[in-house]
């Protein structure tokens, strides 16, 4: 799966934009705003979701992990596929976070392919899914445990404001990821 692309923008009048990267033209698919940033022979570094179908393997590519966390996020959504997906990333992640937490339906109207009940769908299924960089600090957390707890106690089935709760009152004492996962899942259990 190809995670990131460092290359030079050929070809780039519509989407796909085409990015060399060692000798090989990789069609990518970015949002119109990156398209319109990236003129013809500059460089650019793109983060990549690879989407596979049974007829066809389509890159898409933004400038930073943010917009492709929420856009990997919009694909979550049931009937919202890679298309409306990129045009709502267009708008911004933080517009786009912000209209969630919102509840802003005509805000998702605005974009085409995009109706009142797949707006209302995507409202409902992400928010509980959102969560700014203030709900849980991670900035020390160099090793990235965290970030993993979190992941896993939501692969689980809880929804994200009770996971971050939850690990917010995790004992410092707990060395091991194991160990923290455990008395994250008591907290969970007790709350219940």
């Amino acid at each position: 799966m190809i995670a990131l692309l460092v290359g030079t923008v050929r070809i780039q009048p519509k989407n796909p934009i085409v990015v060399m990267v060692g000798g090989v033209g990789y069609a990518v698919h970015v949002p119109e705003g990156v398209r319109s940033r990236l003129p013809p022979d500059s460089v650019c570094t793109l983060h990549i979701h690879t989407h596979m179908t049974d007829n066809a393997l389509e890159l898409y590519g933004f400038l930073t992990k943010e917009e492709l966390g929420l856009f990997e996020l919009l694909l979550t959504v049931s009937g919202i596929g890679p298309k409306t997906a990129l045009a709502i990333s267009d708008r911004g992640a933080n517009s786009v976070e912000k209209a969630i937490v919102d509840s802003d339906v005509d805000f998702f109207t605005m974009i085409p392919r995009l109706g009142k009940k797949n707006a209302q769908k995507i409202i409902i299924e992400l928010k509980t899914k959102l969560g700014g960089i203030n709900d849980l600090d991670l900035r020390g957390d160099t090793d990235g445990m965290t970030k993993q707890i979190l992941e896993a106690l939501m692969a689980m089935g809880f929804n994200r404001n009770e996971v971050v709760d939850a690990i917010k009152k995790l004992s410092k004492d707990a060395l091991t990821i194991e160990d923290k996962i455990r008395h994250a899942l008591k907290l969970l259990a007790k709350s219940k």
